[in-house]
């Protein structure tokens, strides 16, 4: 039987997707190994990778994940599986318009001094951890796609851990992002988030079309 065009486009996008988040793997991977020297992943963000001379690979992996989260959520919608008007299409576009904030927008630079910039990178950092990965959370149970959900639901427990360093910072006597290994804590994170995304693009290759659902 001959696949429907809907369905065709839909596994394409999907795929396409799935490259993304394949790219974002290898670049954000190359940076851990290029920047060995410069950037503790115990205790420095993903962000400070940015900074150094090879940024380039940073901005280049985040859109690469921006892009391929996008094609993932049209490939939903083009095979019938989410609704446009919907809190889970909307919190996911939040996501991925804040993935491209977070390259727009650079962390700053400590050893500079505070910034505009940075603070916008930051709050943009914030939206992709707690809105992309509700907004997979949403789908994966309205899809009944259990992988998919778990992985929403670990990526926000993640961002929960670390930000429990904010109350504890005080009580520890010490700056919260030092109350864990942050850097660690945050490449976990981004880990868990990107494995959501590739959960969803799997979830939407293998499927039918569908009637639309209301996630």
């Amino acid at each position: 039987m001959t696949p429907s065009p809907v369905r065709a486009d839909g596994r394409l996008l999907a795929a396409l997707g799935l490259a993304g988040a394949a790219v974002a793997v290898l670049t954000i991977g190359a940076l851990h190994l290029l920047a060995a020297s410069t950037v503790d992943p115990i205790r420095r963000t993903i962000s400070e990778y940015a900074l150094g001379d090879h940024g380039w690979l940073f901005d280049v992996g985040v859109l690469a994940l921006a892009a391929g989260a996008a094609a993932v959520l049209v490939a939903l919608v083009r095979t019938g599986r989410v609704r446009v008007l919907s809190p889970a299409v909307l919190l996911y576009g939040v996501g991925v318009l804040g993935l491209v904030l977070v390259v727009a927008f650079e962390k700053t630079n400590w050893a500079v001094g505070p910034s505009l910039s940075g603070t916008i990178h930051r709050w943009s950092s914030l939206l992709v951890f707690v809105a992309l990965p509700l907004a997979v959370l949403l789908m994966g149970r309205a899809l009944r796609a259990r992988w998919v959900a778990a992985l929403g639901a670990g990526t926000l427990a993640w961002m929960a851990a670390i930000l429990a360093g904010i109350p504890l910072g005080p009580v520890l006597g010490r700056p919260w992002w030092q109350v864990w290994p942050l850097g660690l804590m945050e490449r976990g994170l981004a880990l868990t988030l990107v494995a959501a995304v590739v959960a969803l693009g799997v979830w939407t290759v293998r499927q039918q079309p569908a009637a639309t659902i209301t996630a």
